[in-house]
This record gives C-alpha cells, sequence and structure tokens, in this order.
C-alpha cells in the first residue's frame, strides 16, 4: 500500500519588502540598539528565508538619530538627513551581524557610498543576491535628503520588483484612530489606497505612498513583534491590514 503525503503549503509571496523602523531595534525603550530586539528579529527573518522567499530589508535610524528632528533643534535640514542616512547605515550592520550569527548570508548595499563595509546599491547586483539566496539590507536611504525611509522602502520594492512591502509595526494593523487612546477604535482588515489617503490614516508618508499607489504596491501593516506572525504574512494568513487598489 502507498504512502500518502500531504501537500505542502507554498509561501504567498516569494520576494518581499520588509520595512523595518530604527525604534524597532532599540527595544522597549526605541532608542540605542537592543541585541535581543535585533536577534528576535533576526529570528524572524530567518524563518520565511528558510521558505526560500527572497528578502530585502529597509530599515530605519529614528532610534539613533532622526534628521527632521535635528533640524527642530538647529541642525540644517540636509545635514540632518545625511547624520541619520549614517544611522540606517549602524542599524544595518548590526542587522547583518545578526543574521549572519544565524548562519544567514546576507548584503548590505548602501544608497552612499563606503565601500570598507557595505556594496554600492547598484539594482541588479541586488537581485543577483536575492537569486543566490541571500538577504539583502538597503540603508543609507534613497541617499537624498529630504526623503524618509518609507519613501526608501516603496523606491526599492518597485526598483527590484518585489510582490509586497511589509511595514513592521507594535500594532496589529490600521485603525481609524489611535488606538492606545480610544478603546472603539476600529481595525481594518483590508482597505484602498484611496480611502486610506481620504481618511488621512497614517500608512506612509505621502511620497512613499504615492509611489505604491501608482506602482500598484500592495502594503500589509502588521504587528513584527508577535512571534511568527513574519511567517503567517508570508504564507498568506489574515494578519495586519492590507492596502491594496
Amino acid at each position: 500500500m502507498k504512502k500518502t503525503t500531504g501537500s505542502v503549503k507554498k509561501p504567498k509571496y516569494c520576494r518581499i519588502l520588509l520595512k523595518l523602523s530604527g525604534e524597532a531595534l532599540g527595544g522597549e525603550a526605541g532608542f540605542g540598539i537592543n541585541p535581543e530586539s535585533v536577534h528576535d528579529m533576526a529570528r524572524q527573518v530567518k524563518e520565511v528565508q528558510e521558505l526560500k522567499v527572497e528578502v530585502v530589508i529597509v530599515v530605519g535610524g529614528g532610534n539613533i538619530f532622526r534628521g527632521l528632528q535635528g533640524s527642530e533643534k538647529g541642525i540644517e535640514r540636509a545635514t540632518g538627513d545625511y547624520m541619520g542616512m549614517l544611522a540606517t547605515v549602524i542599524n544595518a550592520l548590526a542587522l547583518q551581524d545578526a543574521l549572519e550569527k544565524l548562519g544567514v548570508h546576507t548584503r548590505v548595499l548602501s544608497a552612499i557610498t563606503m565601500t570598507q563595509i557595505a556594496e554600492p546599491f547598484i539594482r541588479r547586483r541586488a537581485v543577483r543576491h536575492l537569486e543566490k539566496g541571500r538577504v539583502v539590507i538597503f540603508a543609507a536611504g534613497t541617499g537624498n535628503p529630504f526623503f524618509s525611509t518609507d519613501t526608501a522602502a516603496a523606491l526599492r520594492a518597485n526598483e527590484i520588483n518585489a510582490e509586497v512591502v511589509l511595514k513592521a509595526t507594535k500594532v496589529d494593523g490600521i485603525y481609524d484612530k489611535d488606538p492606545k487612546k480610544h478603546p472603539d477604535a476600529k481595525r481594518y482588515s483590508q482597505i484602498s489606497y484611496a480611502e486610506a489617503l481620504q481618511k488621512q490614516l497614517k500608512v506612509m508618508d505621502a511620497a512613499a505612498f504615492a509611489l505604491c499607489q501608482d506602482n500598484r504596491m500592495p502594503i500589509i501593516v502588521f504587528d513584527f513583534f508577535k512571534a511568527h506572525n513574519l511567517m503567517r504574512v508570508v504564507m498568506g494568513e489574515p494578519v495586519g491590514t492590507v492596502v491594496t487598489g
């Protein structure tokens, strides 16, 4: 008698862009680099990478320095933004270190040239790294002041033909109002770009959101700090809020 085996479920997405905030690397405090938090992130990334999912990460730098806040304290805005870009490189290196300690081959590509610690961003090189099974971390935003790492995430996702932007947050999706302040806040399981704009829901900044809308790039906002949630999103489970056309 032949032994039958059940079909193995395949991931819904084969190439994803994961957007991490800098504050996430700081743990509960939200500033500096918390090694335990970074390693928890790395473990979640490894889980999906082992499914042969191609993973690209864009990381912010708000746990170290944020250009806009610097400008409010007297630092020239463009200079402050460049300082913030350098903060994202520090975070990218911390994340790379955590991933490689788990045996995940990783490359950091920077929009600002610094060849001793990162490769310069070249789109074809990034795609080739993904095809070889490496996790790619994009650092230094877009390389231009006045653009956020949200915009960098939307831009890179479209450049490398990612299937989805996964925006990692500390809440389980998009709400019609702040759920911390309003117990009756309603969570959306799915929402259109137009509705999110009309209701002024802060999914991403305007430039990033416009890029995703124009190129029909879906965005999933989800709670990255719940164990195995990244895996669940990649497998197509109803986690978080999906923003589509």
